[in-house]
């Protein structure tokens, strides 16, 4: 039985409301399928539009065996290219972010304009095809401040996602900020492990003390379940959509992507241990209304967000092996706001600082549990863990589809 047939079978068979079977966290052949499926063929947020305010400007990243680069043009565009000379194959830029007049080959300085069209290659003679050599393009679409690409042949359709979420972030500008501060760390699991850990605050109490001070632990707070139906949570969307900023939640029929404003604990304005704000100025000029909550959105594979009055946090989620996955976030604020004056870089980032450290150890140890032999499936709580259910309904559908629109004879009747 080939791999595909393997996997197919066992998401077909899976016993709903269950964690997956082992080999799902563990199994290379398992994490290069995943890859396959929906790290090389959908949308993947990779970062801001504002990290590369200048023509030049530019900043790498490594989604699987596919490295890419993603840089601003002369004419303003953000692009994606692959990050592979059309001469020998090498890396044109090495270093994980820069700015550069010229996006030149480090090995045998072969260049390219900063849309990729190669300008110039050393000694290969007249009679060479530039136009045929450009860096290949990967697609690109930005909106909101977000930016996000495809290694995709033919990529999906992104009208949808922008449609939707766009509205939810227009009066926050977060194209119009800078970032703050920005951390990466690596966890010991398989990304779907982070993101099973990231769905259900289940486990908040017992390990999250500081984000609990700001963070609502009931289960409605994820936006999956029953948020319509908690009182307070209606009540702020209704306070929030007549203050002009749309709230309610809502989500992709397929589950993919989704996003909802959601009250913070009681008088809390911030993700701070006081509850106050982090951030003197406003994240934008254009949302000065206190009490707004924190804006979640989700995309799955690679990212979800916390959009606060004060200032934004923003997750990357990132593969790099069967059981290694890289987490990376960073803390937006105002582009005029001045560290040490309107904030300090502690107090803005030791919430969330401290909740990715221990949602780190409490992947690795969710990891470490699960390559015992003795593992097998166990159930989820439907009421805490409501998000976690979704999350792998949403991959088993995703990786079933594709996998069955794939099918061939000879798989067929392995």
């Amino acid at each position: 039985m080939n791999i595909r047939t393997e996997v197919l079978n066992k998401l077909k068979t899976r016993r709903e409301g269950y964690s997956l079977e082992q080999k799902f966290y563990t199994d290379a052949d398992y994490y290069k399928l995943d890859l396959e499926m929906i790290w090389y063929r959908d949308w993947l947020f990779v970062g801001h539009d504002c990290e590369i305010p200048k023509a030049g400007n530019y900043f790498t990243v490594q989604i699987g065996d596919y490295p890419v680069i993603i840089v601003r043009d002369r004419s303003g565009t953000v692009r994606a290219l692959n990050n592979s000379c059309r001469h020998r194959g090498s890396r044109v830029c090495t270093q994980d972010k820069g700015a550069s007049a010229k996006l030149v080959c480090p090995y045998h300085q072969w260049t390219y304009e900063l849309d990729g069209t190669l300008l110039f290659a050393r000694n290969m003679g007249e009679d060479l095809d530039k136009a045929s050599h450009s860096l290949k393009p990967v697609h690109c679409e930005t909106f909101g401040g977000y930016i996000f690409i495809c290694l995709a042949d033919q990529a999906p359709d992104f009208a949808p996602v922008k449609a939707m979420v766009e509205p939810y972030l227009a009066r926050h500008k977060l194209g119009e900020t800078k970032v703050a501060f920005e951390s990466t760390i690596v966890e010991k699991g398989n990304w779907k492990l982070v993101w099973e850990n990231n769905r259900e605050c289940y486990h908040c109490a017992g390990n999250h003390p500081e984000l609990c001070r700001t963070y609502p632990e009931a289960p409605s707070a994820t936006g999956v379940q029953g948020a319509k139906d908690d009182p307070v949570i209606s009540g702020h969307w209704e306070k929030c959509e007549a203050a002009g900023l749309p709230s309610e939640f809502r989500i992709s029929p397929t589950g993919q992507f989704r996003v909802a404003r959601m009250p913070l604990v009681q008088d809390a304005e911030s993700y701070t241990m006081s509850g106050a704000r982090a951030v003197k100025r406003p994240l934008s000029n254009d949302v000065l209304e206190s009490h707004i909550g924190t804006l979640l959105l989700f995309h799955y594979p690679t990212t979800w967000n916390h959009v606060l009055a004060d200032h934004a946090v923003t997750f990357r989620v990132l593969p790099l092996g069967p059981e290694l996955t890289q987490v990376t976030t960073k803390w937006l604020v105002n582009k005029d706001a001045v560290e040490g004056v309107d904030y300090s870089l502690e107090e803005l980032t030791h919430v969330w600082t401290e909740t990715n450290d221990q949602d780190r150890r409490i992947v690795e140890e969710n990891a470490f549990g699960i390559r015992s032999p003795a593992y097998e499936p166990g159930p989820y709580a439907e009421v805490d863990e409501g998000g976690v259910m979704q999350f792998v309904e949403w991959y088993s559908t995703f990786m079933t589809d594709r996998l069955d629109a794939e099918k061939t004879p000879s798989a067929t009747g392995a």
